[in-house]
């Protein structure tokens, strides 16, 4: 399967939150931002969803009056994991990296060219190792090594994600948010992904990590704007015409998944604040449609 420039630095950035918990760019990028924020209501029960960017540069504003507003109304916090707080999941990410992210029987100079070894010991310095130290990774654990390196080295932190902050603003008001995932199950989502897949997104990334700055800054700018359409043709269609596989791994099944909870959580009442990956709330298959598909009508209110 053959994927165009720049489908592997979005498969980062729409990387589920565990990913940057495991490995914890050129334009400017708008120092304040007014995204998308959606409500869905029924008679007793309202709840605003928000979507994220998992990193972010420190100096990014966001928190609009609108949004403040809704944060505030609101009584629980759901995300895609129970927490974004690297250090509380350490534990739990070793014992899943070395399930599913190492393969020492199984060396990545084994599979890879010359040429492809040389540029890999490339990438691998943004992030002060070597090829040799990658040898025993998983090809995607190992591409998702170099492209967080390329972002992080560019100026974008996961303790900047929208993610992480939205959770220490509800946990300084002694909220505890909720999950709609584990961390396996996420880690699987790459894990699950073919040998012949793997491969060629390391390849990918292999070529691509150079403009990975370039094409995040891209995709901060169209979320910072609330540029529904320019999200959509970036973080969706693309990968919904060129990796269908991927595209119902990453985004479709997990919507579907997340959709009967939420439909549990308006039979209740009350306000709840949902903050997820901006991709999983835009495009034909997103959240929100499948919840319109239901009767479920979402309204922009910011």
């Amino acid at each position: 399967m053959l994927w165009s420039a720049g489908v592997s630095i979005r498969r980062h950035v729409l990387a589920p939150a565990a990913m940057m918990a495991v490995l914890a760019l050129g334009w400017p990028t708008p120092a304040f931002a007014q995204p998308a924020v959606w409500a869905v209501r029924d008679a007793d029960s309202t709840i605003y969803f928000l979507g994220t960017i998992h990193l972010l540069k420190p100096e990014t504003e966001w928190r609009t009056p609108k949004l403040e507003a809704a944060m505030a109304e609101a009584g629980e916090l759901w995300l895609e994991l129970p927490t974004t707080n690297a250090n509380a999941m350490q534990a739990e990410m070793m014992v899943l990296v070395s399930r599913y992210g190492l393969s020492p029987a199984d060396r990545l100079s084994k599979k890879l060219t010359a040429d492809e070894i040389k540029t890999l010991d490339e990438a691998a310095r943004l992030a002060g190792l070597s090829a040799s130290h990658l040898d025993a990774f998983r090809p995607w654990f190992a591409a998702l090594t170099i492209s967080s390196a390329a972002i992080t080295r560019a100026g974008y932190d996961p303790a900047s994600g929208v993610d992480s902050r939205i959770e220490g603003v509800f946990r300084e008001r002694g909220i505890t948010p909720k999950g709609f995932e584990t961390a396996e199950q996420q880690i699987k989502v790459f894990a699950g992904m073919s040998p012949e897949q793997e491969l060629e997104y390391l390849r990918e990334t292999m070529e691509e990590f150079r403009d990975a700055p370039v094409e995040l800054d891209t995709m901060v700018r169209q979320w910072s704007a609330a540029d529904t359409a320019g999200m959509e043709e970036m973080f969706v269609t693309e990968m919904k015409t060129e990796e269908p596989d991927l595209y119902a791994s990453l985004l479709v099944n997990r919507n579907a998944n997340w959709v009967v909870k939420i439909e549990e959580l308006l039979h209740g009442s009350g306000t709840i604040f949902v903050a997820v990956g901006a991709a999983h709330l835009i495009g034909p298959d997103s959240v929100l449609a499948m919840l319109q598909a239901k009767g479920v009508m979402a309204e922009r209110v910011q």
